[in-house]
This record gives structure tokens, C-alpha cells and sequence, in this order.
């Protein structure tokens, strides 16, 4: 398999030595040293990014500029001071992904693997605050969702679709973390969805063209 390109925006020298050991021979990591080197990246057909938050002349996160910035881009941003808000203004204008940027190489590269397969990497706390937004602004959806899966799935499914952890399910309802990770993989196939925010989503009734 052809390595990757991927474009790693740093003035840090110390960031850049530890993003350049990203782990696995599929990644090509070229460096870059501001948003210009990012409008080059795109010219030439390639999309795939690591930015880092603190580079200069990036705008702020409330910023709507943020969306022509980020357009047909995969772009991970990565903060050494990490916040939820952040997080999540930067994800609605076109982030792919989210999180600490002393992230190891092997975290590094399966955030950039999950971007590659059209999915949105974010941190534990940011993903839960999410989720909450969700049920808390929206009913459930008709339980059409939970009619491929056991009463057990169902109960899982619901608290995981709130943010619990794998921890926290096995405690409400008495089982192990094994257990519930079982569940959850069982839950992902049955219900074609990749990862908690999609579950989320499906509980009450979202697809992602409705997102678009």
C-alpha cells in the first residue's frame, strides 16, 4: 500500500520531532510552517493535515472563517491546552478531528486512520459533552433502531448514546467491562454504525445526509 502524504503544521521544533514518529509505514509526513503551506498542500490535491492550535495567524475558534480554511480538507487539529469548546466550534466549522497535541505515535496514527475512514476523532470529555447535547436537545426517535437488538443491547446502546463509559455501564447494570464491550461491538454491527456519535445519532433517528 502507497504511504499517505500527511501535512504536519508546526513552528514547534519539539512537536514536529514527535509528530514525525507517527507509527506505521503508511503515513509521509512533510512538514509545514504556516497556513500558506496549508493552501499549497490543497492546490496540489492532497488533503490530509495535522495543524497545530497554537500556530500563528490562525484565527480564533468562533471564527467563521474557519469553514473556507478547512474546506476539502482532513484536517486534525491538535492543542497543547486542549478545551471542550474549542473542540467543538472547531469540529462544527470543518475539523475532522480534535485533541492534545503530546498525543504518542501510535494515538497519532490511529486518530489520522479513524479521519481516513470518514470519521470525526475527539477526546473522551469532548465526545461526552456532545452526546449530552444531543439527548438532551432531541426526543428519542421511534424504536425501529432497537428492534434488531436484545433487550441487553438496547439498555447498553441507551446509556452509551449518553456518554457513559464502558466503566460506568458495567456498574449501572451490574456486568463487566468485557461485557460491555461485547455489547457495544455487537451493537455496532447490528446497528451499522462505527462509533458512539453515530449511535448516538441513530437512537434518535439522524442520518448523516441529514447532517450534510
Amino acid at each position: 500500500m502507497n504511504a499517505l502524504p500527511v501535512l504536519m503544521l508546526t513552528q514547534d521544533a519539539t512537536l514536529w520531532h514527535g509528530w514525525q514518529q507517527i507509527a506505521g509505514s503508511q503515513w509521509m509526513p512533510a512538514r509545514g510552517q504556516s497556513l500558506a503551506d496549508l493552501q499549497r498542500w490543497k492546490q496540489q490535491g492532497r488533503s490530509l493535515a495535522v495543524l497545530d492550535a497554537a500556530l500563528p495567524q490562525l484565527p480564533a475558534s468562533t471564527a467563521t472563517h474557519w469553514s473556507e480554511l478547512l474546506q476539502g480538507l482532513q484536517v486534525l487539529v491538535l492543542s497543547n491546552r486542549p478545551s471542550d469548546e474549542e473542540g467543538r466550534q472547531l469540529l462544527a466549522r470543518g475539523a475532522c478531528g480534535y485533541a492534545h497535541a503530546q498525543s504518542g505515535p501510535e494515538t497519532l496514527a490511529r486518530m489520522l486512520q479513524s479521519m481516513v475512514g470518514g470519521n470525526i476523532w475527539l477526546g473522551r470529555s469532548l465526545l461526552q459533552r456532545l452526546l449530552r447535547d444531543v439527548d438532551a436537545r432531541l426526543p428519542e426517535a421511534d424504536a425501529d433502531w432497537a428492534q434488531a437488538l436484545s433487550p441487553r443491547e438496547q439498555e447498553v446502546a441507551r446509556y452509551a448514546s449518553l456518554g457513559d463509559s464502558n466503566a460506568e455501564i458495567a456498574e449501572r447494570m451490574s456486568i463487566s467491562e468485557r461485557t460491555v464491550r461485547a455489547h457495544l461491538s455487537a451493537i455496532f454491527e447490528k446497528l451499522q454504525v462505527q462509533d458512539r456519535l453515530m449511535l448516538t445519532l441513530k437512537v434518535h433517528g439522524i442520518g448523516r445526509k441529514q447532517l450534510a
